[in-house]
């Protein structure tokens, strides 16, 4: 039971990560490598807030995660909107974006690097037992994932509740008939790329309150959002959040029960066998 509640806790923040790379994905038609980078980021910023001005790391997502919307923003006008424009048919999309979203990650790597060093950081908050069907957890990993389950959350009201949530699901279905009904399709990727990058910062500012972080470790959790989205289905915000679950208990069971250092192991056992039994996502059809 232990097991199975430190994963489902993990679970929230990987679930929000995976639905950010989700929208980038599913609407922009963007794969953004630079996911784990943002994330880490947003790490910086709440142990920023929280040591240097004593803001609450659940109140600073209130800056983190807009700063991390305008920014994507902008990254998408100014570097990735050009290749949208320029490319004949989607697989040269993917291939382009991949490519920029890559030397993205080592541009905001460096910066990191630059402004804070290689070592590790982390900073105690709400870091007191909580009860659980009688066994203790730490109470910064409920709160993370309290918040973490509002957000998404909120995100599905947005997505199936709203005009615009609309609008963008039906971009990610299919940008030209979606143009055809008057939908701005340009104007509803950048906003799903930045709302993307937002709900990734979120995830991070959530996940240093319970996690040791450095700069360099961005790119585990890129690896680890790509693999609950395709695990999940791409564009799937159903199929991702069931992915991250399994992926937290996963990685919770193989830590408790066998060796810490195989969590990575497992994870990509996991995304083999859905390439080789699932390879459209767990809510999924197989193509014709």
């Amino acid at each position: 039971m232990e097991i199975v509640v430190t994963g489902v806790l993990l679970s929230g923040t990987y679930a929000l990560i995976a639905l950010g790379l989700t929208l980038q994905y599913g609407v922009a038609r963007i794969m953004n490598l630079a996911t784990g980078e943002t994330l880490v980021a947003a790490c910086f910023g709440a142990f920023w807030f929280f040591s240097a001005l004593h803001i609450n790391p659940i109140a600073s997502l209130g800056f983190v995660a807009p700063a991390a919307f305008v920014i994507n923003w902008f990254v998408y006008a100014l570097l990735l909107r050009p290749l949208v424009t320029r490319a004949s048919n989607r697989g040269q999309l993917e291939v382009d974006s991949i490519l920029a979203t890559f030397g993205l990650m080592f541009l905001f790597q460096g910066l990191m690097l630059l402004g804070f060093g290689g070592e590790y950081f982390s900073y105690a908050f709400l870091a007191e037992p909580f009860d659980i069907f009688g066994s203790p957890f730490g109470l910064n990993r409920v709160v993370a994932f309290v918040a973490a389950v509002a957000l998404a959350g909120a995100l599905y009201l947005f997505l199936y509740h709203t005009r615009y949530g609309t609008a963008v699901r039906a971009v990610a279905v299919d940008p030209v008939s979606a143009g055809l009904v008057a939908i701005d399709v340009a104007r509803a990727s950048a906003f799903a790329f930045a709302l993307g990058g937002a709900l990734t910062a979120a995830a991070g500012g959530l996940l240093s309150t319970f996690y040791t972080f450095n700069a360099s470790m961005g790119v585990v959790f890129t690896m680890k959002a790509l693999i609950i989205v395709i695990m999940g289905g791409v564009g799937d915000v159903r199929g991702a959040v069931l992915a991250a679950l399994i992926l937290g208990v996963a990685e919770t069971a193989v830590a408790s029960l066998i060796d810490p250092g195989l969590t990575l192991a497992a994870t990509y056992f996991l995304f083999v066998l859905t390439l080789l039994f699932r390879p459209q996502g767990i809510f999924g059809r197989k193509q014709a």
